[in-house]
């Protein structure tokens, strides 16, 4: 990520929390008391965020030492020591809300990505993401979705054409919003969303770079991968869990969206615990 916008990103959670003006330290902590803080998983997961984490300690005091026993990507159990950090212990406390809340939130993401990763060892179908991310925060929760093994779809509407519903209701059909979207923007991809097998066999007429099926239980989505060549790519989405995703990808299909990795994901319960250190 652009060095400038993860900071743009801090500045702001930074000053949403008036970390700088923290009254509860300032009355209880003397301005030279060092301490030392210890950044602890509470729970089995995936790490995401300990960059942005680190990033913030730093933007809070350039002399605190920290010790990085973990990183984004890494699997962690309940108990494991993911920092070590050691500092003026007003600056470690200040920060500590908004290091955790970056970290516990993007490690959620990731965490849940990668248990739909694990149901679906052995097939050849993906795991991406959606566009049902947090206003501001999308940047950071699809590289959550990659640290936990999985893939990115569109990043945003400039980014691919994704035909819905009511694209096609706009349109008139698939096949006039596919030759729109083709009139517009030749070199950019275009997807189609599905609803029915007659519109599946109508979508690969018109030959699109993917097309997706919406709210098709297993049997219907075995019939589409049946009408799809592989020269498209073939996508399911809508009502997919852990308990059907393997259903699903065995179908042959060759990637699922899931929105709730983003969208539902539980934050990956952390916490940072502090000591006095003698002068």
């Amino acid at each position: 990520m652009d060095t400038l916008l993860l900071q743009s990103f801090i500045d702001s959670a930074l000053a949403e929390d008036m970390a700088f003006t923290d009254l509860t330290a300032q009355a209880t902590i003397s301005q030279t008391q060092q301490g030392k803080a210890t950044i602890i998983a509470k729970a089995d997961g995936v790490l995401s965020g300990c960059a942005i984490a680190q990033q913030v300690f730093n933007t809070m005091d350039t002399s605190i030492h920290q010790a990085w026993h973990k990183t984004d990507q890494d699997q962690v159990q309940a108990g494991d020591i993911i920092c070590q950090l050691e500092g003026n212990m007003r600056m470690l406390l200040s920060a500590e809300r908004t290091a955790l809340n970056f970290m516990q939130h993007l490690s959620g993401i990731a965490t849940a990505t990668a248990l739909f990763i694990d149901v679906l060892k052995g097939t050849n179908c993906d795991i991406v993401d959606t566009r049902k991310t947090t206003p501001g925060l999308r940047l950071l929760e699809k590289k959550a979705v990659v640290d936990g093994g999985g893939r990115n779809h569109r990043m945003d509407l400039a980014s691919g054409m994704l035909i819905k519903e009511n694209h096609i209701e706009a349109a008139g059909s698939i096949t006039d919003a596919v030759a729109a979207c083709q009139k517009l923007s030749p070199n950019t991809w275009i997807e189609v969303e599905c609803e029915t097998l007659d519109e599946v066999v109508e979508a690969v007429h018109v030959c699109p770079d993917i097309i997706l099926l919406d709210n098709m239980d297993i049997a219907t989505v075995e019939e589409a991968r049946k009408l799809v060549p592989s020269s498209i790519l073939l996508e399911a989405s809508g009502n997919i869990t852990l308990t059907n995703a393997r259903n699903y990808a065995q179908t042959g299909i060759n990637r699922i969206a899931v929105g709730a990795i983003t969208h539902s994901a539980p934050s990956l319960d952390l916490s940072m615990r502090v000591s006095r250190l003698e002068s």
